[in-house]
């Protein structure tokens, strides 16, 4: 049988975006809706309308939205989450959005659809929480970012500093002695963790009394591995001075590393690389990555427990910032006078 999932796969579309012309909405391009419907005129794909006023009916479900397929972050967020809730009368349904979406909007759809009692979202921009979440009512929670400045009686936040963490992040690389400090992060006008994370990096370059020329070391990739792999040459070809690299996630450090190594660069002996989550991967990846490590146990069942005091006890909102911590690797090495060895 044919599932949403499929149209999703085969018309190169996202399933929100797919979901949103199956339910007749305006905000969709005409290229999308055409290739779309032309995906589902094929298939003769009909939505499960009977499963869909099931799900409308259901009162006891617990949403997640999570911002990016290729996040093994969120992966073991969610992982956790899900053996949290299923310990609960709740169920679940996770929805996996492009990095770009616009996630109040999608959050507004879900609601609509399947009449969750409370959403956690993994991922998102205040700046979508600001325009957009007046409309949604019930209890939610933001993890890996902050909203403390939104002020809406049914929104708590549970994350990690990020501008601290992106100025550990480079601090380290200063502290091997490297200089020439190249950086590869999403898109800042549209990820607010991106913005964060380089905010932190202009506070260690200024404590370290230089200034981050951004137009220069700062390279913008999606949070996967092949975006990250062609962001790395990009950066070389305009940075080839570099010799140290912070990736905003450790699958964009691993791209970056694939990358240098089939530029015949040896990490860390001749460019240092850094990434950030500290993923299991990091830990087995040879070489060991440098890593700003998330505490992703705490992230989930705090974002767990503090949305169900929020649906249950009908508690005030709490902002809640969880410790990070610096994993050294194996992949910085350390400079001196341009000659490089190990730390």
């Amino acid at each position: 049988m044919v599932t949403i999932k499929d149209i999703a796969r085969e018309s190169g579309y996202s399933v929100s975006t797919v979901s949103r012309v199956l339910n007749h909405r305006n905000d969709v391009s005409p290229d999308a809706k055409k290739k779309i419907e032309e995906v589902v005129e094929q298939y003769n794909f009909v939505p499960n309308n009977n499963a869909k006023r099931l799900k409308q009916n259901n009162s006891r479900s617990i949403g997640v939205l999570v911002k990016g397929i290729s996040n093994m972050l969120f992966a073991s967020i969610v992982e956790e989450i899900q053996q949290m809730i299923g310990r609960t009368e709740y169920a679940l349904a996770v929805t996996y959005l492009d990095e770009d979406a616009d996630e109040v909007e999608e959050a507004e759809l879900l609601c609509r659809d399947r009449k969750p009692i409370g959403l956690l979202f993994l991922g998102g921009n205040p700046e979508n929480f600001k325009k957009g979440f007046s409309h949604i009512d019930i209890p939610c929670v933001l993890v890996t970012n902050c909203v403390d400045h939104v002020e809406f009686a049914n929104l708590s936040s549970v994350t990690t500093d990020n501008i601290a963490a992106g100025k550990s992040a480079v601090d380290a690389l200063f502290a091997a002695g490297h200089r020439d400090i190249g950086i590869l992060g999403g898109d800042i006008e549209k990820s607010y963790t991106s913005l964060q994370r380089l905010l932190g990096c202009k506070e260690s370059f200024m404590e370290h009394g230089m200034v981050l020329k951004q137009e220069t070391c700062y390279e913008k990739a999606r949070f996967s591995y092949d975006s990250a792999y062609r962001a790395m040459g990009r950066l070389m070809k305009k940075y080839p001075q570099v010799t140290a690299v912070f990736a905003m996630s450790d699958v964009m450090a691993i791209g970056a590393i694939r990358a240098l190594r089939d530029m015949n660069y040896r990490i860390p002996e001749d460019i240092s690389v850094i990434g950030f989550d500290g993923t299991e991967l990091a830990e087995y990846y040879n070489p060991k990555l440098a890593t700003i490590k998330q505490q992703y146990k705490t992230l989930a069942t705090r974002s767990v427990e503090i949305l169900f005091a929020q649906i249950d006890l009908k508690r005030d909102p709490i902002h809640e910032i969880v410790p990070f911590e610096f994993v050294s690797g194996e992949s910085i090495g350390r400079i001196n006078h341009k000659e490089e060895q190990l730390l």
